[in-house]
């Protein structure tokens, strides 16, 4: 019913946690139900896009099935969000404790990290926020769950495993996987992704990790803190090449710091089998050849949508390597059919699969015409500082044919990061220029991913810059930056000319002439 390889894969070494796990996302001897004589909506995929829209359906009263072949909770659960955010704690306390001297505070021993206890912790972790996403619970919420491989067999029956399923509509929320890239050797040297680097017990002594993107970033930097010595491989300068190059480039010293080493600009990257297992590493740097070797590589570049087995062809839905083709209304080519998440959005986010499983409830069941358009999506990536973004980078919007103007403050003129020791950041702010209308934002600090929220509300709701200055935030805050930025902009529009015609006005005021 369920592939047992690719489940032993994300739940190693089996022990009380994943068995804990396997029980709620993925148990071994679950019967599935009966079907209904028709479904309002079928739904493929148990991830976070296909988990709310099922869930979302069930409780305005539609009959929902909901089709899982792995583990339900999906990326996000089992291989993404919760295992990463747990092992970025560990080693953010790790850091806390060598850098403690810092703040007057001397630990005699130093941080020890004890990887095992790490990994354990975070397995129980999972385990422990599970049940949220359970068969039982999603049974007890009116949804028929289904574990079986699922294809389309005509625009309203889905077959699983030889049970049939007829629908209205369906949606298909498979999802996307790691994808490796054609690095030369790679198919001949073991390498983790980021589906099995968490089943990891021992910590490697040189890891090698090859993508500079928000996994690789915050994998370097989490491995380097707890004593691996990290080798981070990227094709293209800098890390983080999509994000704005001042913010990416305050992250990066801190990951140098921590001890990561940036193999930038590699062309010709080139893996070859070593000794007992390790792996050697060639690559083409800034006119000189680079080659080391590591005990383990992970690939964190490279992703492809799940759209095998389901036949698509049969019922006319498009699709292209990238993933499904949907319309803004998350309509794929065939009308009775939707899609939402990793396997048709270029935002591959859980957040936005949320919201797209909203507008797919909307849209598929009651008629409406929401449109993915009209979702203002942050993001962020959490490393140690955080840097987050919401909206248009600069040279989006000049793209557009936009003038914009930008205010950044850095978090050096923020009394609570000072205090904190925790100055190396900033708030950017594009605005159109000429208005206070924000087009796009970045924030580099300890807690970007929480403050970038704000500067979403105030997108989606037209709250300019202006309205960000005149709401309190408390003092002393990190959080008081966004409304320091709303001075910045204040203080623009006090023109020369601006600032003469006042000091006329407070001159007559006091009884003077000029």
């Amino acid at each position: 019913m369920r592939d047992p390889e690719e489940r032993s894969a994300v739940l190693e070494p089996w022990d009380e946690a994943n068995r804990e796990l396997a029980a709620l996302v993925g148990p071994a001897h679950w019967k599935n139900p009966k079907p209904a004589s028709r479904y309002n909506l079928v739904v493929i995929g148990a991830g976070t896009a296909g988990l709310v829209t099922a869930a979302g359906a069930a409780g305005l009263g539609a009959k929902v099935a909901l089709v899982e072949r792995h583990l339900l909770g999906g990326d996000c659960l089992n291989v993404g969000c919760v295992p990463s955010k747990a092992l970025l704690a560990a080693s953010r306390a790790a850091a806390a404790v060598r850098d403690a001297h810092r703040f007057g505070i001397h630990v005699p021993e130093g941080a020890r990290v004890d990887f095992p206890r790490v990994m354990e912790r975070m397995r129980r972790l999972r385990a422990s926020v599970a049940p949220n996403d359970s068969a039982r619970r999603l049974t007890e919420l009116g949804v028929d769950v289904f574990f079986g491989n699922a294809r389309f067999v005509d625009s309203e029956t889905v077959d699983v495993d030889g049970t049939r399923l007829r629908f209205q509509k369906a949606v298909i929320a498979t999802g996307a996987r790691a994808a490796a890239p054609a690095i030369p050797g790679l198919d001949r040297v073991p390498y983790l992704t980021n589906e099995t680097l968490f089943s990891l017990t021992e910590l490697p002594r040189r890891f090698g990790i090859v993508g500079a993107g928000p996994i690789g970033c915050e994998m370097s930097q989490a491995f380097a803190r707890f004593g691996s010595k990290v080798f981070l491989v990227e094709a293209m300068h800098g890390i983080l090449p999509r994000e704005d190059p001042d913010a990416s480039s305050i992250v990066w010293k801190v990951m140098e710091e921590d001890g990561v080493e940036l193999l930038c600009c590699g062309r010709d990257l080139v893996l070859e089998p070593g000794e007992s297992g390790s792996v050697l590493m060639e690559l083409h740097s800034h006119g000189g050849t680079t080659r080391v070797q590591v005990d383990r590589v992970l690939v964190a570049v490279g992703r492809a949508p799940n759209l095998e087995g389901l036949d698509l062809d049969r019922v006319g839905v498009a699709a292209t390597p990238k993933g499904v083709v949907v319309d803004d209304h998350l309509r794929t080519t065939n009308p009775r059919i939707y899609a939402a998440g990793d396997v048709c959005s270029p935002y591959q986010f859980t957040h936005a699969a949320d919201f797209m499983a909203r507008i797919v409830i909307q849209n598929a069941l009651f008629w409406g015409r929401a449109k993915a358009s009209g979702l203002t999506i942050p993001w962020c990536t959490y490393t140690d500082p955080e840097i987050a973004h919401v909206g248009l980078y600069e040279r989006d919007a000049r793209a557009r044919g936009w003038e914009v103007q930008a205010f950044t403050l850095p978090l050096s003129h923020v009394d609570r990061a000072v205090l904190e020791g925790r100055a190396e950041g900033l708030v950017r702010v594009h605005v159109r220029k000429g208005t206070d209308r924000i087009v796009g934002a970045t924030i580099v600090a300890p807690n970007a991913g929480d403050m970038i929220g704000e500067l979403s509300l105030a997108m989606t709701h037209r709250i300019g810059l202006k309205g960000l200055a005149s709401a309190i935030h408390p003092y002393p805050t990190v959080g008081e930056a966004l409304r320091k930025v709303g001075d910045l902009y204040n203080r623009s529009r006090l023109t020369p000319r601006m600032k003469k015609i006042l000091t006329r006005i407070l001159a007559w005021h006091r009884g003077k002439r000029i």
